[in-house]
């Protein structure tokens, strides 16, 4: 008998169709009734017959024709919702789609798996993981380890051994023994009081990204947790089953306890969770929906499950991705911008960075050079400004380099961090079945991740500050010799004036969140936790300015590719060209003033976006240049400089005037 998962009015209902022909009126109808049937004053309602409504799918919000049978429109179990006319929507209500649900109205379930061991995820891996790439499985020496640690576990519990978390109770309460009969209320007990969290809940691809997390975390055999259970985590991942998961409540240390306890709340069939087939419902209807059943909790699977620093490490892991693209895109905005402003690439000879040889430094000297070469990518702009008469260039375009090399240098040295600590068990006790015993020690402490999140905030901010100093000058006649604003009949039209003052505001926010979280701890749990990492709002406003950063270099491309159409008929670089056209693919030229916001947010895409990116385009044309030219520290004699220096792109800028 086909079965159906309605939502009315924030209650989720289990309707049973025993005729196939029942129209979809019906379904809503009988709904309805049986949700009247539950409220002492039947809903508000005076009769079923006066109710007026319509029904749609959870599942992209499709309405539905109540006159079609539920077997043509319908699948069997599918979510649908019934909306009732002249209900007024409450601003603090759940949607059943989380924001964004065109693009999860899309979801296709992978068929391609990644196998977990513990010790081999890379952030690449769990990025896609987020995003719906790849399913789950565990290696068989995986699987081996989750036994064995197991087997301790369950030797402690026969034994009765008093043993933290496992036959006592947390916190301030670890000297409180429980019974053997009420260890497995112990677990739950746990999960449901640790669901404390508050705020919006996570998006469906960082709530994969945490499960999946944890799932390798759990993978180590460390954790105790049982083979069992552990299967029953990576079925619900790999059907996309993930519980509503607040952002806010961790303070990093005993881990993140209250993000993953709603984790886990979600596994057990409580609260709600999301699937693409049934948007936000009850756990235990959404789990049913895909025939899984909740996890029943053994000893210490509770702790198991909530013990750790995923929820700041996978959103770590977001950042670093995200910090790494726009880094290397970065550069070549920048290169866009000095080719606009008519710079010199004098400042990004192979010479100058040899002997201040940071390794970030070099590489982005590398990609200007390999941007702009005159030699290997002709300039017609270039070449209009040979012999003109101008001093060196100012800082934002002379020292990038510099500036933008350390934010490279950051973003690998957070990496490497994170690489370790996605890979690491931060469970506490430690199960460790060569000794057969439980350690009770403290690698739940989130200080790690805290500290080079914060870090990566501060570096990664300057991309933006640096930004924001090149729109200005895009913008600012005096400094760039193009049209006020960066548009014709300046006055009737105000061009990029505003969309500079955006930048600003964005550089103004990023300083504020670049203050570190980290620094910061609050004794909690009775003084016995009392030093903590506040890493989850390091990693949550890290995000942040990340997405600053983003939108600021999104609105100096847009500024460097209508700077370009000042300059026209002069072509500049090959590669630069070719971004320039990538960008003409989705904004067309500001010849008078428009609705700005979708422009920025197109041009963000190519940023942020894998396929048909700004870093796709000019990628090619970089590496060729770099078999080309690589090695190039080899030393040159003074001539040899001179003349290498001749056959750069641009002007000469030769004055020495300014420091």
């Amino acid at each position: 008998m086909p079965r159906y998962t309605v939502h009315v009015r924030g209650e989720w209902l289990a309707v049973p169709c025993q005729n196939c022909t029942s129209t979809i009126g019906w379904l809503g109808k009988e709904a309805v009734r049986r949700y009247m049937k539950n409220k002492p004053d039947n809903g508000g309602f005076n009769s079923l017959e006066e109710v007026k409504f319509y029904v749609r799918r959870c599942k992209g919000l499709g309405l539905l024709d109540l006159d079609d049978t539920v077997e043509d429109a319908l699948e069997d179990n599918e979510f649908v919702e019934v909306v009732i006319e002249g209900d007024i929507m409450s601003p603090d209500f759940i949607p059943s789609q989380p924001e964004g649900v065109h693009l999860y109205s899309k979801y296709r379930e992978p068929e391609q798996y990644i196998s977990l061991d513990g010790d081999s995820l890379t952030t690449e891996d769990l990025v896609n993981l987020g995003k719906g790439l790849y399913k789950i499985k565990l290696t068989r020496e995986a699987e081996a380890k989750v036994k064995r640690s197991r087997e301790v576990i369950e030797r402690i519990v026969k034994e009765q051994t008093v043993v933290y978390g496992i036959t006592t109770g947390f916190g301030k309460f670890a000297r409180t023994v429980i019974p053997n009969s009420k260890l497995r209320e112990l677990q739950v007990n746990l999960v449901r009081s640790h669901s404390a969290g508050v705020g919006k809940p996570l998006s469906p691809d960082r709530s994969r990204m945490l499960l999946a997390l944890r799932i390798n975390v759990l993978a180590k055999g460390y954790s105790g947790i049982s083979l069992e259970t552990l299967q029953q985590v990576i079925e619900a991942f790999n059907a996309s089953c993930l519980p509503y998961i607040p952002e806010k409540g961790t303070v990093g240390a005993s881990g993140d306890l209250a993000p993953l306890s709603h984790l886990a709340l979600g596994l057990i069939g409580e609260g709600k969770m999301w699937s693409p087939k049934s948007g936000w419902a009850d756990a235990k209807y959404v789990l049913e929906a895909h025939g899984l059943k909740p996890v029943t909790l053994k000893p210490k699977e509770g702790l198991a499950l909530i013990n750790g620093t995923q929820m700041i490490t996978s959103l770590g892991c977001e950042a670093v991705e995200r910090a790494s693209a726009i880094a290397r895109q970065a550069d070549i905005i920048a290169a866009l911008t000095l080719e606009v402003l008519k710079g010199t690439t004098r400042a990004f000879d192979t010479d100058i960075h040899a002997v201040r040889p940071h390794r970030g430094q070099a590489e982005v000297a590398f990609r200007f050079r390999s941007l702009l070469d005159s030699d290997h990518h002709p300039s017609e702009i270039a070449e209009s400004h040979r012999f003109c008469d101008r001093v060196q260039d100012a800082y934002t375009m002379r020292c990038c380099p510099q500036v933008h090399g350390v934010v490279n240098d950051t973003i690998a040295f957070v990496k490497d961090i994170m690489m370790t600590e996605i890979n690491s068990a931060t469970d506490n006790p430690m199960v460790f079945a060569q000794r057969a015993e439980t350690i009770s020690g403290g690698n739940f402490h989130g200080e790690y991740p805290a500290k080079a999140l914060d870090y990566l905030a501060i570096g990664v901010h300057e991309l933006a500050a640096i930004s924001e100093r090149r729109i200005e000058r895009l913008c600012n006649p005096s400094l760039s010799e193009l049209p006020a604003f960066l548009v014709t009949e300046g006055g009737l039209n105000s061009g990029f004036m505003i969309a500079h003052c955006t930048a600003a505001a964005l550089v103004s926010e990023n300083k504020a969140l670049c203050h570190p979280s980290s620094v910061d701890s609050l004794s909690t749990s009775a003084a016995t936790e009392d030093h903590v990492s506040m890493g989850g709002w390091a990693a949550r406003k890290a995000l942040r300015v990340i997405e600053h950063v983003e939108q600021v270099l999104a609105i100096e491309l847009l500024a460097a590719c209508q700077g370009i159409e000042f300059l026209r008929p002069l072509r500049t670089t090959t590669p630069l060209e070719k971004v320039y056209d990538l960008v003409r693919s989705v904004v067309r030229p500001w010849m008078k003033d428009r609705f700005m916001a979708p422009d920025i947010e197109a041009a963000h895409r190519l940023l942020v976006e894998q396929k048909a990116s700004v870093w796709e385009v000019a990628e090619p044309y970089i590496e060729k240049y770099r078999k080309e030219h690589i090695p190039e520290s080899r030393p040159v004699s003074p001539t040899a400089f001179t003349l290498r220096s001749l056959a750069v792109n641009t002007c000469d800028h030769n004055h020495q005037d300014e420091l």
